[in-house]
């Protein structure tokens, strides 16, 4: 498959936003679902979180209660001490880290909780999931800081121009 040009992907995402947002309405739901899991193993083969980590320093996953509940026994702090140290409620009544970065980014960006963070990071950036198409807004507010989402969606709009010819 034919190599995408990942410098300076940041100013290429933003000006695809609309190409993006056009091919996610669009889409061939079947048929893309079926390339995902190809095009996320291939990012990942390109990307390295560790010389990254937007997502951690910019943005919070959503804990819900297994995750609190698993994180705050990790830490051996009670739920509720955990929930007034990390967290707090965003307009949605998720419960969102208070500030960012992640207080759990360490050194080298590695995470200081990587075995038991909240499921949001571990399925992050869901470019192997029906998610990318069930939740364009996602999809595209990712793809302005994480270069696999915008890896992915560059290798869909290049496969879509290549079979419309």
């Amino acid at each position: 498959m034919d190599a995408i040009n990942m410098d300076n992907w940041e100013k290429k995402s933003a000006e695809h936003q609309k190409q993006y947002r056009q091919y996610l309405q669009r889409a061939d739901k079947q048929k893309t679902l079926k390339l995902l899991p190809r095009l996320h193993e291939e990012a990942f083969e390109q990307i390295n979180c560790l010389q990254c980590a937007n997502c951690c320093k910019n943005y919070s996953p959503r804990f819900k209660t297994p995750d609190i509940k698993r994180i705050s026994k990790h830490l051996k702090l009670k739920e509720s001490v955990f929930i007034d140290t990390y967290l707090r409620l965003d307009e949605d009544g998720d419960y969102v880290v208070k500030n960012s970065p992640c207080p759990f980014l360490g050194e080298g960006n590695y995470c200081s909780i990587y075995e038991q963070r909240p499921s949001d990071c571990h399925r992050f950036p869901y470019t192997d999931e029906d998610v990318l198409l069930k939740r364009p807004a996602i999809t595209l507010k990712n793809s302005s800081f994480c270069p696999a989402v915008h890896y992915v969606l560059e290798k869909l709009l290049h496969i879509l121009a290549k079979n419309s010819l």
